[in-house]
């Protein structure tokens, strides 16, 4: 047995053990700490090892959901959020289509590949794109009109026509050209639908009940039927609604009488009616779908 004593001939072994005992606890706490920091780096990447910080491509939330729309190229979903396009594939995360991150407060898929949209550049910008144009499906933009005039809230292509509403000075518009611009009327809306059949009726909906124009929306009605937020028209002819409160209903006589289906368990935030069966929709921040006819509805993202 070796004893630590002043003068002792075992002390310097002592002494030797203990310092390389603190040499490897030294070099493991070093090796741990580099590993944690390594972890913890990737943790904050995207999938192709950029920061998802500054580039979010994919699992990202889909804050504030101001349109929704399915690509006939493909079938697939795209929403317009506060924080670019996305693309919503079944069961599977979010896909930010672009590196053009801006507040998307109006979004509409035109045709293949095509989408329209206005709003506001990304960075707490205040100022409005006007309408700007994707033939990429997302993946780049192009300003096509109104830039720094126009935010449109709400847009439609149907009939060879772009309609839109005017969200801060409350004009109804139309253009046949993306460029020049028909201010049909001033009227409050919370959304507007055009009908697949006949590019003169329009539903709008207010804080009162719907409205209905016959001339391209340059006249509505009276406000009446159910309050709603959000509306959108199949181009089987059904048209579809969602109260503030999330209830869906169905018309299918054009805004003359509506019937009460299912709920959205959220607050809602867009629609777009596939067809009378196939009815997509965002609430809280989600991206869902129903398959029958709005009576019940299934999140599309995992």
């Amino acid at each position: 047995m070796h004893q630590s004593a002043p003068g002792g001939g075992t002390a310097p072994a002592v002494a030797d053990r203990s310092s390389g005992r603190r040499r490897w606890l030294v070099i493991v706490a070093l090796v741990l700490f580099l590993v944690g920091s390594l972890l913890l780096r990737e943790a904050t990447k995207g999938g192709d090892g950029r920061d998802a910080a500054t580039h979010p491509e994919s699992g990202t939330d889909l804050s504030h959901i101001h349109g929704i729309g399915v690509n006939p190229a493909d079938g697939r979903v795209y929403v317009g959020t506060h924080r670019g396009v996305f693309q919503v594939l079944e069961q599977q995360p979010p896909v930010l289509v672009s590196d053009q991150v801006q507040d998307f407060m109006g979004f509409t898929v035109a045709g293949p590949n095509h989408f329209l949209a206005s709003g506001h550049p990304g960075h707490g910008s205040s100022a409005s794109v006007g309408l700007i144009e994707s033939t990429d499906a997302g993946a780049t933009w192009t300003a096509r009109s109104l830039e720094g005039q126009a935010d449109f809230h709400s847009l439609q292509a149907r009939h060879g026509f772009v309609y839109g509403y005017d969200y801060p000075t409350g004009e109804f518009m139309a253009t046949a050209d993306l460029e020049a611009w028909d201010r049909r009327s001033h009227v409050g809306l919370g959304d507007f639908a055009v009908s697949p059949a006949d590019q003169e009726v329009i539903v709008g909906v207010t804080d009162r009940g719907v409205i209905r124009s016959q001339d391209g929306g340059r006249s509505f009605t009276a406000p009446a039927g159910p309050v709603l937020l959000l509306v959108s028209w199949a181009d089987d002819g059904a048209l579809v609604g969602v109260t503030p409160g999330g209830v869906v209903h169905v018309s299918g006589d054009g805004a003359r009488t509506w019937d009460a289906r299912g709920t959205l368990n959220g607050t809602p935030e867009a629609v777009e009616a596939a067809s009378g069966r196939e009815i997509y929709a965002a609430a809280d921040s989600a991206a869902l779908v129903s398959r029958d006819g709005g009576r019940t509805f299934a999140g599309l993202t995992r």
